[in-house]
């Protein structure tokens, strides 16, 4: 297969701040040691803090919003496919005329090919989201994170699509990221407004909780996950309707994710060259 060209390698913030960092340190030691010794600790503070900050493109660039100037918003769900929860949410996406962006693990999509299939067929977007979701892999090596992300690449190539888009765990960076994705030719893309459902673990308010927040151009989180009492379901779905329902009433239109970042998402197979 033809590698995808990715962007021109840049330094990233971690590079030039760890930069700064030094060059104060190496200017400060001449006053006093210790004072040394502050800049590289905030420069180490910062590297172990910023994976836990989605939106904060430390390490590598992030999409966590989109730039259309649109009076509209971009809705994905992460950590499926599952068989429970899809059909009924196709379903209610298709009500509301809604394009959403799929973030799937390669596991999962392994398991439960008729949904990536179902997925695709309703015109939604898929997009990679690691093979077992661990967040362990992301502190590996970048040949061990190119190895998780290709792997979940050739699980979605069955599917006849490659994905460009890829949403790490939990949208945690790490230093070895932003290689693999170059090496992969992807890009990440987080989200900016998500409303802290624990991976569906808590569905009171998700709403609400959006809702009250969200501005145009925002890319929002939700999981596709089946909550722990299956019976939550008809719940996690009525919650979903009312935010969709909502943003109507807020005027805002709900655009696939391509359309509000200005990238495609995935593309296909055939267009690959080998």
């Amino acid at each position: 297969m033809k590698e995808i060209e990715p962007d021109k390698l840049s330094f990233s913030a971690a590079a030039k701040t760890g930069l700064v960092a030094f060059l104060l340190a190496t200017i400060l030691i001449v006053v006093d040691g210790w004072l040394a010794v502050i800049p590289l600790a905030g420069f180490l503070l910062l590297c172990l803090a910023a994976p836990f900050f989605p939106r904060f493109g430390f390490f590598l660039p992030v999409i966590s919003r989109g730039s259309s100037g649109k009076k509209a918003v971009a809705i994905t769900f992460d950590d499926g496919p599952d068989p429970l929860t899809a059909p009924p949410l196709l379903k209610l996406l298709l009500k509301h005329r809604v394009k959403a962006t799929f973030f799937v693990t390669g596991e999962k999509a392994a398991a439960h090919p008729e949904t990536i299939k179902d997925m695709l067929r309703h015109g939604h977007s898929v997009g990679n989201h690691s093979y077992q979701h661990s967040y362990r892999m992301l502190f590996k090596s970048c040949p061990s994170i190119v190895a998780d992300i290709e792997t979940t690449q050739n699980v979605l190539r069955d599917f006849g699509i490659r994905p460009l888009a890829f949403r790490p765990p939990a949208g945690i960076t790490s230093p070895g990221l932003g290689s693999a994705l170059l090496k992969t030719g992807m890009y990440l893309v987080n989200f900016s407004c998500r409303p802290l459902d624990g991976g569906n673990r808590r569905i009171g308010n998700i709403a609400d909780s959006i809702l009250k927040r969200i501005r145009p151009d925002d890319i929002i989180l939700l999981h596709d996950s089946r909550p722990p009492d299956e019976g939550l379901i008809p719940d996690w779905l009525k919650e979903v309707d009312r935010l969709l329902s909502g943003l109507k009433t807020k005027g805002l239109a709900v655009l696939p994710l391509y359309e509000i970042i200005g990238k495609p998402v995935m593309i296909s197979v055939d267009s690959l060259n080998y």
